[in-house]
């Protein structure tokens, strides 16, 4: 089998891999748009929250995405410095619809941002403003100024506004991803 692996490398037949970060805090979503992004026969039906970490894997027209899901639960979050080394690309996930916690966002985003093995590399990051479904989420323009998108001048990122339950928004994410990680690989 390997040889027909090396084979299909070699003609470009077969898809890059590449490892994505999913992070936000918890409740955010982030288990549920990787869910969607899964295809359908392969997506849970009953989503619990995640405890520690969870390894899913979806793939694009050129591209397979090992993503590791984070939990955002507060005990976990310094579990995500861990795999920051690995990640060439991140998925943000934040509840737009809580507007008390988005300060709490934006913390560990920041830290995120400063971190060694984040600060000084060019790692696209996408952000979904999920939730835009409830009656309270404010918009992906009002998140982006709530979180001071504006300031990250070193690193390719773009916002999308997403409801996860129904999948609207995310496949815009996701290509927006593609193609910047494409890009990085040229």
């Amino acid at each position: 089998m390997g040889l027909f692996d090396k084979l299909a490398g070699w003609l470009g037949l077969k898809k890059k891999e590449v490892h994505v970060l999913c992070l936000g805090l918890d409740n955010s979503g982030k288990t549920t748009i990787i869910n969607k992004l899964k295809p359908s026969n392969a997506q849970t039906q009953d989503i619990v929250p995640t405890i520690g970490f969870s390894i899913e894997k979806f793939k694009t027209s050129s591209l397979s995405f090992t993503v590791f899901d984070m939990s955002g639960q507060g005990r976990y979050r310094n579990l995500w410095e861990h795999y920051y080394k690995e990640g060439q690309a991140i998925i943000f996930v934040i509840d737009s619809s809580d507007k008390l916690r988005m300060v709490v966002a934006k913390e560990e985003l920041d830290t995120l941002l400063n971190h060694p093995d984040i600060k000084h590399r060019r790692i696209p990051i996408l952000f979904f403003a999920n939730k835009m479904d409830l009656r309270d989420a404010v918009s992906s323009v009002k998140v982006s100024q709530l979180l001071s998108l504006e300031n990250i001048k070193d690193k390719p990122w773009h916002i999308c506004a997403s409801d996860a339950l129904k999948g609207e928004g995310l496949q815009e994410g996701v290509d927006w991803l593609q193609d910047q990680v494409q890009a990085m690989k040229t």
